[in-house]
């Protein structure tokens, strides 16, 4: 009587399951793991779901504010802007009063 599962054919079992199951693993780490790494060491996005590897884009170059080291001399720009406003609005409201003063001389005059 020969018996189906001997010591020899659990053994050549065993080892091509075992076989199988790491070049499984080491092809899931090829194809699934080792993409999202490289993209990250190149300093980009890795998006597993669609496993796209994206470049990051700033904000500021979205909306085209200046960059944060800019922000500074931005800042100071629009200050000047604003200090420039602010003097012609009161340099017309002195013109403003000035007029109505001599237009008041004028009317007491007559």
């Amino acid at each position: 009587m020969t018996r189906l599962l001997t010591m020899k054919r659990l053994s050549i079992l065993f080892l091509s399951t075992f076989a199988v199951l790491i070049a499984g693993m080491f092809a899931y780490d090829a194809l699934v793991v080792a993409p999202g790494d490289r993209c990250e060491a190149g300093g980009k996005w890795w998006d597993p779901e669609g496993r796209e590897c994206a470049q990051p884009i700033s904000i500021a170059e979205l909306t085209g504010r200046p960059l944060p080291g800019q922000r500074a001399i931005a800042s100071a720009e629009k200050n000047r802007e604003l200090v420039a406003i602010e003097d012609s609005l009161t340099a017309q409201q002195h013109a403003r009063d000035a007029e109505a003063d001599r237009q008041r001389a004028a009317l007491a005059a007559q």
